[in-house]
């Protein structure tokens, strides 16, 4: 449960946009979006020059945060943004 809690502080603090960030010094492309006045967070990100992403969206409101991967295991996602580092 702590780790969804870290989850959920990293994920918020993320700036809303598209900029560079390194996870295991690969780099990729975020893109971060709120939506529906911060009940939505889409977050799409993708290794340049590879063809590894990272795809979810998450519900801050809902329970301790909802969270709903795109077609990739909880745990990955999970991993990329407690370990990704702005580059």
């Amino acid at each position: 449960m702590a780790l969804k809690k870290l989850f959920h502080t990293k994920l918020l603090a993320l700036e809303d946009g598209s900029y560079d960030v390194f996870y295991y010094k690969k780099r990729y492309l975020l893109s971060k979006q709120t939506e529906l006045n911060g009940k939505l967070i889409k977050l799409y990100a993708e290794e340049l020059g590879d063809t590894d992403f990272i795809s979810l969206n998450y519900y801050p409101l809902i329970g301790d945060g909802l969270l709903r991967p795109c077609e990739m295991p909880e745990k990955k996602v999970i991993d990329f943004v407690l370990s990704l580092k702005k580059s």
